[in-house]
């Protein structure tokens, strides 16, 4: 009976991705998917209805949809820096 050696068979899924030409799609969407989960959790937290958090924001509940929706990659910084504040939190980005 012959033994393989365990180890890596084929590319990442980065790598496929790329080959498909949707990997910076994948990554936008994750990355909107991350802070839409973790301002509802913020929310939940504080116990914030959609409605007290916007008005927290000085915005409309249908922005604060928008800004929740994880397929909504158009979001602006000021959005996001003004809903961190809204939950009492900082935005930190980073480039790596």
């Amino acid at each position: 009976m012959a033994t393989r050696k365990k180890g890596k068979v084929g590319s990442s899924f980065d790598a496929f991705l790329a080959e498909q030409g949707i990997l910076q799609e994948c990554e936008e969407q994750a990355i909107k998917q991350i802070l839409a989960d973790q301002i509802k959790a913020a929310m939940q937290k504080d116990r914030l209805t959609k409605a007290a958090m916007a008005a927290r924001m000085h915005t409309s509940r249908r922005a604060l949809d928008r800004l929740l929706d994880p397929t909504n990659t158009g979001v602006t910084l000021h959005t996001l820096q003004r809903a961190a504040v809204a939950v009492g939190r900082q935005l930190r980005l980073e480039l790596v």
